[in-house]
């Protein structure tokens, strides 16, 4: 089993070389000390998520919140090229952090939270932000969970006018819909470079409105394949494909 994931505050890993010993402390120490029960000599990985990470094994056990780490070597992984970018209707119930989970595992690079006209969901005042903040923590738990170095960002909800802009500057736009004469995902030609953004609706669909927004912005409609996913399941199994015919999995 590859060595568990542990994130550090942005800018921690600063100066860190082999040779550093890291104090791992706070929820991440108390983490890797009483649930993980990490021992003296045992791997880990340090990760600030913004694609640097620094590789050890744990020199010391302090009490039951923290431990420290002889780094042994430390790399940094380059932005993804394309970097692909999923708006992702608001779906019910806690099927928004099950796309969340499941698109980081897989490897989308950022994560657009969408207010969907025909979203029953509505993120407004405090729920906004509870909701939010339960996408983001998915998102750092799942990063840390598939081993990442670089964990995929959660933006601010937006409107459909604000996805529409998005759309406008990218390399790349689709919207996944399910009408029989959209073209099929995997055979669109992809650009190797820049961002590659895709729409995922809400289960009762894009409305015609919002299609023709999108289209005015460059982007045009697509589908997976013959069966409906879910939409907690599209964005999924769109950054699978995707990932796969750019070669990112390669």
């Amino acid at each position: 089993m590859t060595a568990p994931v542990f994130l550090v505050e942005e800018g921690a890993l600063t100066g860190v070389f082999p040779g550093t010993v890291f104090p791992l402390s706070g929820p991440e120490g108390r983490h890797a000390v009483s649930v993980r029960r990490l021992r003296v000599g045992e791997e880990i990985v340090l990760t600030d998520g913004e694609g640097t990470g620094a590789f050890g094994t744990v020199a010391a056990v302090e009490g039951k919140d923290r431990l420290d780490v002889a780094v042994t070597s430390v790399r940094s992984e380059p932005l993804p090229e394309p970097h692909i970018t999923v708006v992702q209707a608001l779906p019910k119930g806690d099927r928004g952090e099950l796309a969340v989970e499941t698109m980081t595992e897989t490897g989308v690079d950022a994560i657009v939270p969408w207010a969907a006209s025909r979203c029953i969901t509505q993120w407004k005042g405090e729920r906004a932000a509870k909701s939010l903040g339960k996408w983001r923590a998915t998102a750092r738990e799942a990063g840390k969970q598939s081993r990442r170095l670089r964990f995929p960002p959660v933006s601010e909800q937006l409107t459909t006018k604000q996805v529409a802009t998005l759309l406008a500057d990218a390399a790349f736009a689709a919207v996944l819909h399910e009408e029989g004469s959209s073209a099929p995902l995997a055979t669109a030609e992809l650009p190797a470079t820049g961002n590659i953004v895709l729409v995922v609706g809400p289960e009762g669909g894009v409305s015609p409105e919002e299609l023709a927004a999108f289209a005015e912005a460059g982007a045009k409609p697509y589908r997976l394949g013959p069966s409906v996913l879910r939409t907690s399941t599209a964005g999924t199994a769109a950054t699978a494909l995707l990932l796969g015919r750019t070669g990112r999995w390669s």
